[in-house]
């Protein structure tokens, strides 16, 4: 379908919050799309707070990008991902008085700006998605929750994505 590079969001380091049912689901839910990932051809990186004991240590080999068969297209994996873990990151390892570019060094660096948002369930915010890499993204929201997302849906976004003027905030 041509497009280089794919982020998913699998759960937040706000998410950890939850009652320990609903945190377990989430990690399982990280580690079983990883396993499938396994599978396919991507290039995967897997970005999050892997300090926390909410990491899943499964995981942790995919924190540096990896090849995954003919690796056809970046996949990039959010799991206990923050935004503001991720800024923190960069003032840890930065001098910005000495003129360090801040931007480079937070954890997400190497995910590329993002064109395109696809939200289910009807949420109409971020949640804390990226705020560097999504400043000009647009924004698709659908109402079916993410079991329910079909391949027809993910077209339909596409199709409407093409229809934007996409002006990068000029």
């Amino acid at each position: 379908m041509g497009i280089p590079e794919i982020t998913f969001y699998g759960f937040t380091v706000d998410n950890t919050k939850r009652p320990a049912a609903q945190i377990a689901a989430f990690r399982n839910a990280c580690v079983e799309a990883v396993a499938e990932l396994e599978k396919r051809d991507a290039h995967l990186l897997v970005v999050g707070n892997t300090q926390s004991a909410l990491f899943p240590k499964e995981l942790l080999r995919y924190t540096q990008r990896t090849q995954l068969g003919e690796g056809r297209i970046k996949v990039n994996f959010l799991v206990n991902y923050g935004w503001s873990w991720d800024l923190n990151y960069s003032l840890k390892n930065r001098d910005v008085s000495k003129g360090d570019n801040v931007v480079d060094g937070i954890a997400s660096a190497e995910i590329s700006r993002i064109d395109l948002i696809v939200r289910w369930g009807g949420g109409r915010r971020l949640s804390g998605f990226l705020p560097i890499q999504s400043i000009y993204a647009d924004f698709y929201v659908i109402d079916e929750l993410w079991p329910d997302f079909s391949i027809d849906q993910f077209h339909e976004a596409l199709a409407w994505y093409q229809e934007q003027d996409v002006t990068l905030g000029g």
